[in-house]
């Protein structure tokens, strides 16, 4: 479990984050939803340590994000966050492989080996394995990088909107292999805590919804429970209806 008690957080005198409170389960996967500013990449971030936390308190299956050291934390969780400055000149196999680093520490062994393989055939990238990343195109890149989480081997995996700049096919089959990782019967079945901005996904995927706005918590708990009409349209601003489909919310809003 992640648990995330009276977390605030400021970028100079703008506040972002209000005094959250919550606990994510850990297992399955939680989304993160909510309009554009509602600081659900900075409270990604600040999970993973990648931001200092200014104030509050997070522990990540017990451990306390803010005093483990580095290299225990790394292999606990992973994430792959929206901008990666990675050089195009990468072979896919080597991304992949950066995801090892907190295991071997610059000496691979056949275990770390093992893990980039099965990384590279669960994301269905051992044909590209030896292609550089500027040719591939954007859904292939986005596996690959999201392989790299995985083959980190953590318990944890957090992924900011890893289905960005994805056409419908590709963010599904993306989804879909999220999914079938974070599921009892995976070999080492993970815990994804993802940003999402289409929420049809988030009712398709997710085990848990978190949702927030001006960086307050507004609703956080299963699908069923967030994703209504009455708390979506609150959270975004704009008229939204909510039926079912195949035991599963889907959400319809007005485009004009």
């Amino acid at each position: 479990m992640i648990s995330i008690r009276n977390v605030s957080h400021r970028i100079g005198t703008a506040p972002i984050l209000h005094d959250i409170s919550l606990d994510i389960p850990g297992a399955g996967i939680t989304a993160l939803i909510g309009p554009n500013g509602a600081g659900k990449s900075t409270l990604l971030n600040l999970v993973a340590r990648l931001i200092p936390l200014g104030a509050g308190r997070i522990g990540v299956d017990g451990l306390d994000v803010a005093r483990t050291p580095t290299r225990r934390l790394a292999l606990k969780l992973a994430i792959v966050a929206q901008s990666l400055g990675v050089a195009s000149r990468l072979r896919v196999r080597d991304l992949v492989g950066f995801g090892r680093w907190p295991h071997h520490r610059g000496r691979p062994t056949d275990e770390d080996r093992v893990a980039v393989e099965a990384a590279l055939a669960g994301f269905d990238l051992t044909d590209l394995s030896h292609r550089f990343l500027d040719e591939l195109s954007g859904g292939q890149q986005q596996r690959a990088f999201v392989a790299m989480g995985f083959a980190q081997g953590t318990d944890w995996l957090l992924l900011d909107e890893p289905l960005n700049n994805l056409d419908m096919y590709h963010a599904r089959a993306l989804m879909k292999r999220i999914h079938a990782a974070t599921r009892p019967a995976a070999p080492h079945p993970r815990a994804v805590v993802m940003v999402v901005h289409e929420i049809n996904h988030v009712a398709a995927w997710a085990d848990h919804v978190v949702a927030l706005k001006e960086g307050r918590l507004v609703l956080s708990g299963p699908p069923g429970e967030v994703l209504t009409g009455s708390v979506l349209s609150d959270l975004y601003g704009t008229e939204i209806r909510v039926e079912q489909f195949e035991g599963r919310p889907l959400v319809l809003h007005h485009l004009v």
